[in-house]
């Protein structure tokens, strides 16, 4: 009987994963007057006790509850790297729970913040692939913090990349988590780093010093060019169609739907982003968003932007959950041609941007949309940009070379002041 019971257990596994074709087959068989005797080649198969168990297999298929799983991070500069690791997380459960590092634990461990914590928040909760966020988690996974996602918050694994994560007495951040039998890795996605993108800035900055402020059609073309070489040397990001894929929606606008239409260059990806995409969405039933070219970029705001190269930027914007569909390489005017191919029927744009001073001869790039009724400017939520977040990075650095250089003439002088009395 136990053997019987065994060779019969692809039916239970068919019945349990597809109820209600199983039901509908044992209807059709009732109403066809159909013998149970045609079961029996399977095991002599019962169908009144098939029917008996049928609501008991359909409450447990509902009754399945949903893994939830964490990761946590300080998520400052927020980057497609970022974006691509809580993908992954999230592929592992189907709830994914984010932890938001505080201010406080990012400064004694890593150094001031170049983002606040409502800036970080914003970009986090803005992530398509994100359920929830813990704000001023810890930056280690203490035991009581541990109990209180296990607890309260229901979470069954903790989730973080293949990096190690070691807090400044060398421990591992994770060692609890990983202990407890409720841990998983993924793997981290190479080419790009808060640091790489902190070290970009820095050396762009460096290499502008002694130039003078000319903002000629010549020389901003030039710096331009001249960004784009370095940007390549800095940049170790190596794109894939795979990757733009598991980006992407992957869905169209229905037959009649409302398109809404933003472009912009989308550097740096920041909360002020985040904010002008939502409110953009709002007023439409798809977003198109539309990013420039790094040669538009450069060309319209000189060294050092932008920072992020085109597919980087696109994967920023992606990620980003009010987006539908980007246009990848945009053109700077929006054409006639353009709003008929995509059936646009809003163009909008933010009052905050970067405020560059227009090229000689350059026409208003809204001019088509604004002649045609269908172009509104939209009040940004921030006044947060691409060059504000830059001197943030720059403002940081310097306090803390100053700090070292403090340091260091301390120490100096402690061994110095150590050496004369032992030479006495």
């Amino acid at each position: 009987m136990a053997m019987e019971y065994e060779s019969n257990n692809w039916i239970w596994e068919w019945m349990y994963n597809t109820p209600h074709l199983f039901g509908g087959l044992m209807l059709t068989a009732a109403l066809l007057g159909f013998s149970t005797s045609y079961f029996g080649g399977i095991g002599n198969f019962p169908v009144s006790y098939a029917w008996s168990n049928l609501g008991f297999l359909l409450k447990k298929k509902r009754d399945k509850r949903r893994v939830r799983v964490y990761m946590d991070g300080c998520f400052d500069l927020m980057h497609y790297g970022h974006a691509n690791a809580l993908r992954q997380a999230k592929a592992l459960g189907d709830e994914l729970v984010v932890g938001v590092v505080s201010d406080e634990e990012i400064i004694a461990n890593k150094g001031p913040p170049i983002l606040s914590m409502e800036e970080r928040l914003a970009l986090v909760s803005g992530l398509k692939w994100v359920d929830q966020v813990i704000a001023n988690a810890p930056y280690a996974i203490t035991e009581e913090f541990m109990n209180s996602l296990f607890n309260e918050h229901k979470i069954d694994y903790v989730i973080h990349g293949d990096d190690p994560c070691l807090l400044p007495d060398g421990s591992d951040a994770y060692a609890l988590a990983k202990i407890a039998g409720r841990y998983k890795q993924i793997k981290r996605t190479e080419g790009v780093s808060s640091t790489d993108i902190v070290g970009r800035i820095l050396s762009s900055v460096n290499d502008n010093k002694g130039v003078g402020d000319n903002n000629s059609t010549l020389s901003r073309v030039y710096s331009g060019r001249r960004r784009q070489l370095q940007r390549g040397q800095l940049s170790q990001f190596l794109p894939t169609s795979r990757r733009i894929v598991q980006f992407s929606n992957g869905k169209g606008p229905g037959p009649n739907a409302r398109i809404v239409y933003i472009d912009g260059a989308f550097d740096l990806f920041h909360a002020g982003h985040v904010e002008i995409l939502k409110k953009a969405r709002q007023l439409g039933d798809f977003l198109l968003v539309g990013i420039y070219p790094d040669y538009i970029v450069s060309e319209q705001r000189g060294m050092p932007y932008p920072v992020m190269h085109l597919l980087e930027r696109t994967l920023s914007v992606l990620a980003c959950r009010y987006v539908d569909e980007v246009i990848i390489g945009a053109p700077w005017e929006v054409t006639k041609d353009m709003i008929t191919t995509f059936n646009i029927s809003l163009v909008v744009h933010g009052t905050v941007a970067e405020s560059n001073s227009s090229l000689p001869g350059e026409t208003d790039p809204y001019a088509i949309p604004k002649s045609m009724g269908i172009f509104r400017l939209l009040e940004s939520p921030k006044s947060i940009t691409t060059s504000s977040v830059a001197q943030r990075i720059v403002t940081n650095h310097e306090v803390y070379m100053k700090r070292n250089a403090k340091k260091l003439q301390s120490e100096k002088k402690y061994y110095e002041e150590k050496a004369y009395v032992a030479g006495d």
